[in-house]
């Protein structure tokens, strides 16, 4: 298969935009940027289709999809008994990072959308790119990231062809994302709404809309073998080499680097752009300090570079977990499998 890529700017793009429908329509794959991270999308109510997403990344079978949505009007024909609170969530976050765990309508979704669940997550992306292909193709896309399954997720269109050129027909190419992460998940099926994945819709921001929200479930479920939401089960945003986790203090770090250069290490160093004088083998700039939305702009970036290099330790340092910072550290821990250099 030849993937194709089409770089789109504000005064081309409509052959492009309606070859992506087209294909879509045909069952074929086509990724496309969000405001998190590249979607790698297929018509969601096509087992067929959808299918050829779990092929093309490798992804496990059980691990179940999100289903993006031009407008909040959709929600209606793809989930029953939604709750109120989920209309003012989609008043408040729509379009945005912000995916909404319902009921799912019978008979709409293919069976591996929602692994064999009863539920399905549903979002409404705040992209130009994204807005304009799904409101053009009228249905659902289910949409994981576009990347080899466990890898750091794309944040650029050439970060798609690494991973999936030939296996995929064709890549939108919207430029680089701006959050850099993936959305907030939140279950909206039980009593207390629950935060299966964190983003940059944070508990701070839901609570005052909706009351109580349980922050700590993605913790509780990583290991259960029905995920109710990606990157609840499996190893994920993990580069080649081992990651390991590192406090952001420029001592520690160097005292880190010069005794794993003494075994033999080549270390490459991800970490705000003030540790750039490091004595790392490699150095990759993630963000400012003190900055969380910069580093989760930059982090997957960072990661997909060390996979560049000879690198044989990855030492990534650790960020505040206020705001988005909670959901760059839940990544950051699983990308280093909860590994801390010196513990």
């Amino acid at each position: 298969m030849i993937t194709e890529k089409a770089v789109l700017t504000e005064k081309a793009g409509e052959e492009q935009y309606d070859r992506a429908v087209r294909l879509l329509h045909e069952g074929e794959l086509v990724a496309f940027p969000t405001e998190t991270v590249y979607g790698l999308g297929a018509l969601a109510t096509s087992e067929e289709a959808v299918r050829k997403i779990y092929e093309a990344k490798g992804r496990p079978s059980d691990n179940p999809l999100i289903a993006h949505v031009g407008t909040a009007e959709e929600v209606s024909e793809y989930a029953c008994d939604v709750p109120e609170k989920a209309r003012i969530l989609m008043d408040a976050f729509w379009p945005g990072p912000l995916t909404l765990i319902l009921r799912a309508a019978p008979g709409v979704f293919a069976p591996s959308v929602t692994a064999g669940l009863d539920t399905v997550g549903l979002r409404m992306p705040d992209h130009p790119v994204a807005l304009k292909l799904l409101r053009r193709f009228g249905r659902p896309v289910a949409a994981p990231s576009a990347n080899t399954s466990g890898k750091p997720s794309p944040t650029s269109a050439d970060h798609v062809a690494t991973d999936l050129d030939g296996k995929i027909s064709y890549i939108l190419d919207g430029g680089r994302t701006g959050i850099g992460i993936e959305s907030t998940v939140l279950d909206l099926t039980s009593d207390i709404p629950a935060i299966l994945r964190p983003g940059a819709v944070t508990a701070d921001m839901l609570v005052p809309l909706i009351g109580p929200v349980n922050g700590s479930a993605e913790a509780s479920e990583a290991g259960t073998d029905a995920p109710r939401a990606p990157g609840m089960k499996y190893t994920h945003y993990s580069p080649d080499a081992p990651v390991f986790l590192i406090r952001p203090d420029r001592n520690r770090i160097g005292e880190a680097v010069r005794s794993l250069q003494e075994e033999g290490h080549r270390i490459a160093l991800v970490a705000p752009e003030e540790f750039g004088g490091s004595d790392a083998d490699w150095f990759f700039p993630a963000g400012r300090e003190g900055d969380p939305e910069s580093v989760s702009a930059d982090l997957y970036d960072a990661l997909r570079a060390c996979d560049r290099t000879g690198a044989d330790i990855i030492l990534a340092a650790s960020v505040g977990e206020e705001g988005i910072g909670r959901a760059v550290m839940n990544r950051l821990n699983k990308a280093a499998g909860g590994k801390w250099f010196g513990r």
